[in-house]
């Protein structure tokens, strides 16, 4: 039995910045993960707070919690879930500790700290408000906090899925990770709702050719045309496709930015211009590049075991990202397009996304935003990666990315997520936190 917790844990509610910082405290790195500490001490959070909580695993380091806090009624139930395990941070330089949680300058430094710790404080602190103040549901709220999202989600919403599926009966609407922060564009605060996401194709490419002993030098072996393959995915992009949640993310911009900024962007929307207006907008339009690409990084190479032979066979790991209804064969052809036929290709994980689009709460959450930031503009977002949406999608569940932050000017969330010194805004927790209570009692709406 645990221990009965202290007056300041049972009000932690009101402090979202001190949950984060008890959640980073736990080294939940994947792999391996190990979420089970810090998933028992939200589990012990929940309980002594009268929820009832539901433990499932696969393995028992690797759990996942489901409660439920019940509503009228008049609508169906809301899921909110996101992941506790996170990615290493080894090799990266950080000016401080990335499992201390310290405040510096008014930020919450850590691993988690925006991917996505940050956003279960937001869930767990929003829901734990909600009961301790009696807060009218207008259906019943389930939370899960899930495992393994960072490694492919086998040990999390996966398994739930396959296995609990009944947990989530009657669910048409999620909230999850990732959107609702604030991205400052041409003098304007946009706030990107997440509400479709790219599907995972990782592939294995084989390069072959002569090998032998690294004495005799080999001239167009399998290094030097894994060089030239390398070479051609660096140089050339995949063709272009303007998807419908891209184009309708774009014009939500475009109407509300000024000249000529605005017919920058929508210039983006012609095939025959999306390239060149990537090239001149730079690292500016990053984030839209693969919004209008199927995409594919080089990341793993498997070669010779020993620096004196030359390997006559080069294993080459591709992270394949597939825009929405396009398929693996899709990546195939085009991928053939770049780097030719004198290269194996292997498909070796594929993850279907959503199949449809649901947009029915997606003005609910726009509104809160504009109450919180009024004069913001949210618009829906398409994730340039993959998340357990996936997974929940199967069980005709519609996931929106809100976990909101307002963010200032010159914090580029992307350049933190994953790398070092990741941290989030104080003031941004808070903000959170309070749009996700306020969704709790307006999720119904229309």
């Amino acid at each position: 039995m645990s221990k009965p917790f202290t007056n300041e844990e049972a009000t932690i509610f009101k402090r979202p910045v001190e949950l984060l910082q008890r959640l980073i405290r736990f080294d939940t790195t994947n792999p391996p993960g190990d979420e089970a500490e810090c998933i028992t001490y939200i589990d012990n959070l929940l309980r002594q707070a009268g929820f009832k909580t539901t433990i499932l695993a696969r393995d028992p380091r690797r759990p996942n919690l489901i409660t439920r806090l019940a509503g009228q009624g008049s609508a169906p139930p809301l899921l909110l879930y996101g992941h506790v395990d996170v990615v290493t941070t080894a090799n990266q330089a950080w000016k401080c500790p990335p499992f201390e949680a310290n405040i510096i300058d008014d930020y919450v430094w850590g691993r988690g700290a925006l991917d996505m710790k940050g956003g279960i404080a937001m869930m767990v602190a929003a829901l734990l408000r909600a009961k301790a103040e009696g807060l009218t549901l207008p259906g019943d709220v389930v939370l899960a906090i899930v495992s393994d999202e960072e490694v492919g989600g086998d040990y999390g919403a996966k398994y739930l899925v396959e296995n609990h599926a009944d947990l989530f009966k009657g669910i048409r609407y999620a909230i999850g990770e990732f959107g609702g922060f604030t991205l400052h564009i041409a003098g304007k605060r946009l706030y990107p709702i997440m509400v479709a996401e790219k599907q995972a194709c990782w592939m294995k490419a084989i390069v072959k050719g002569p090998g032998g002993h690294g004495s005799l030098p080999i001239r167009g072996g399998a290094m030097a045309k894994l060089a030239r393959l390398l070479h051609q995915l660096d140089k050339h992009r995949l063709p272009v496709h303007i998807t419908p949640i891209a184009r309708q993310m774009i014009e939500s911009l475009t109407s509300e930015i000024l000249f000529p900024f605005n017919i920058v962007l929508q210039s983006l929307l012609n095939p025959r211009l999306t390239d060149i207006v990537l090239e001149l907008l730079g690292t500016k339009g990053k984030a839209f590049d693969p919004l209008l690409h199927n995409t594919v990084s080089a990341t793993i190479v498997h070669a010779s075991e020993k620096i004196n032979v030359i390997p006559s066979e080069v294993v080459l790991k591709l992270d394949g990202r597939l825009l929405p209804g396009y398929t693996p064969a899709d990546m195939m052809t085009e991928l053939r397009q770049i780097i030719g036929h004198d290269v194996e290709l292997e498909i070796i994980r594929y993850d279907p996304g959503p199949p449809e689009l649901d947009m029915g709460r997606f003005n609910t959450l726009a509104d809160i935003l504009r109450e919180a930031d009024p004069g913001c503009i949210p618009a829906p977002f398409m994730l340039s990666g993959v998340s357990d949406a996936r997974f929940f999608s199967r069980l005709g569940i519609q996931t929106y990315g809100f976990t909101p932050m307002n963010l200032p000017k010159g914090f580029n969330i992307m350049e933190f997520i994953h790398g070092a010194n990741e941290r989030i805004p104080v003031e941004a927790l808070t903000f959170g936190t309070d749009a996700i209570y306020k969704l709790l009692g307006r999720f119904g709406d229309k």
